[in-house]
Parts: C-alpha cells; sequence; structure tokens
C-alpha cells in the first residue's frame, strides 16, 4: 500500500494559527485529539451510509445488532438492551417502537416478572441485520484498507490502552 502523507491537512493548519496567535499555550494535543474527532465524524458518516441502506439509523442497528449477537432466541430486556448499547433506557424505548412498528422486533411480557418486558427479533429483523451486519463489516474493511495491516495493529493496540485508561482512570495515590 502505498503510503500517502498530507504535508499539511485541517488540523495542522489550525494549529499553525494557534501557535502563531498564542504562543505560550502547547498545541501538540489538538495533533491528536483533533484528528481523532475529524476522523471519528468522518467514519460515522460512512458507516451511516450502510446503516441507510437497510432503512435504519445508528441506533436501530445497534439494537438489532445487540439482539442478534444474544443467540438464539435473540432477545433480550429493554434495560439489558440498553446496557449492551450504551443508550439510556428512555432513547432505548423510542428506538424498540420504530423497530416494532417496522416489524422487526416484537415486545412481550416477560415469564418471570410481568411487569416486565422482552424485546425479540422478528424474523424480517433477523434476516435485515444478518444482511446489514455483512455489509457492515465490508465498510468497515473497506475503510481499515486505508492503513496497513500493521499499521491497523498498532493503531488497535493504542487505541485499546487509551480507551481502557479513559474508562478506568486509577484513582490517586492507589498504585
Amino acid at each position: 500500500m502505498e503510503e500517502r502523507r498530507p504535508t499539511t491537512d485541517h488540523v495542522a493548519r489550525i494549529q499553525a494559527e494557534w501557535r502563531r496567535e498564542r504562543p505560550d499555550i502547547d498545541v501538540t494535543p489538538q495533533g491528536v485529539i483533533g484528528r481523532l474527532h475529524r476522523l471519528a465524524d468522518r467514519l460515522g458518516e460512512e458507516l451511516r451510509l450502510v446503516y441507510g441502506h437497510y432503512g435504519l439509523s445508528e441506533g436501530e442497528f445497534d439494537v438489532l445488532c445487540a439482539l442478534r449477537r444474544a443467540g438464539e432466541p435473540y432477545e433480550r430486556a429493554p434495560g439489558e438492551l440498553a446496557v449492551h448499547t450504551m443508550v439510556t433506557t428512555g432513547a432505548m424505548t423510542k428506538r424498540i417502537d420504530r423497530l416494532e412498528r417496522a416489524g422487526l422486533v416484537t415486545r412481550r411480557r416477560s415469564g418471570n416478572d410481568q411487569r416486565g418486558r422482552i424485546i425479540a427479533l422478528t424474523s424480517p429483523g433477523l434476516e435485515l441485520i444478518d444482511r446489514a451486519f455483512t455489509e457492515h463489516m465490508r465498510n468497515e474493511r473497506r475503510l481499515l484498507d486505508l492503513v496497513t495491516p500493521p499499521e491497523a495493529a498498532a493503531l488497535e493496540t493504542l487505541l485499546t490502552t487509551w480507551l481502557a485508561r479513559m474508562e478506568h482512570p486509577r484513582t490517586s495515590g492507589s498504585d
């Protein structure tokens, strides 16, 4: 794969302007954070194209994936879905409502708790998420192929470490 590095990208131009205007401030972090932010936006746009092809929002795609990953019979409680998709139960209710109207999921009372509900994939929902996920993985492969396999492996290691430190920061004085 041919290595292409822009001599000056958008973030580099912003950093140069800040260095000129505020030489007293270290803008080095902007090089990483700014590029990650721009990359996340671009990746999100590319991923949403696939979701849209199947008539799904990103959140609805996430719900269907969480149900599919549960294995047969492809069902979870709404609270469990919220945990598996990292959204609030209120946001989950809206997603489930739309998916139910589209015939992709069903809602039923829990056998153990009559107040509780169980959300399950329907046959059309299972068929749709299997096709959508297959295309999603092809799309992610296309995007990741913009870097070499060693670059991708190094990036995954760095991002895994950084995310773990963000999600589980050490408390001061506990080493």
